[in-house]
């Protein structure tokens, strides 16, 4: 091949490449980015909730409450307290990890302890095991019901009002069919803070 024939083939092959890197890197990126802004604002941004106009969480991301005027989220391992959004990850014990059967042994304790459950109640697997990410923001039906209890006595509420509140945030599984509905935790328990709020403004 000539000189000239192999500069001219650099010169397209470099030309295809620049376009090429414009196209996926620039413009494919924005149309997304565009479309998604207009059909999916909120999830775009990152799910976040806005409580008297400030940000105070997302609804992707778990935090920890353990008041007991509030629903308490599935433990966490994210980072060494737990809950940290920027060290998601799960705790990698295996079920024959006797330090993994320990924890799970004491926190069913504490739950039923704080909770004010009869020892043969059974304990949902979500309230005392970590999710894989460990920022899990969602708790299952069975987990919810169970602290409704303590939740409405420790707020003064009806069992009924407890379980509507808990009904306006569930979530329905992926898709309508990947996994079970779960009940989003940071959504109740403002729910229930601004319930409470709007009940003493009266």
């Amino acid at each position: 091949m000539k000189t000239r024939e192999l500069f001219q083939e650099v010169k397209i092959s470099a030309l295809v490449i620049v376009a090429l890197a414009i196209l996926v890197c620039g413009f494919y990126p924005l149309i997304v980015w565009g479309v998604a802004q207009v059909a999916f604002p909120f999830q775009t941004n990152g799910s976040l909730i806005e409580r008297r106009g400030q940000v105070v969480g997302s609804a992707l991301i778990a935090q920890n409450f353990s008041s007991p005027q509030y629903f308490h989220p599935r433990p966490s391992a994210a980072g060494d307290t737990g809950y940290d959004g920027t060290s998601s990850g799960g705790s990698n014990l295996g079920p024959l990890s006797q330090k993994l059967i320990d924890q799970v042994k004491e926190r069913i304790a504490a739950y039923r302890a704080e909770n004010h459950l009869t020892p043969d109640t059974p304990i949902p697997a979500d309230a005392v095991t970590c999710s894989a990410s460990g920022l899990d923001p969602h708790i299952s039906l069975r987990n919810a019901a169970l602290q409704a209890a303590r939740v409405g006595a420790a707020r003064g509420l009806s069992p009924e009002q407890i379980k509507q509140q808990i009904e306006n945030c569930v979530d329905g599984p992926g898709l309508d069919f990947l996994g079970e509905p779960g009940v989003n935790v940071l959504r109740l328990n403002l729910a229930l803070d601004a319930s409470a709020s709007t009940s003493n403004g009266r």
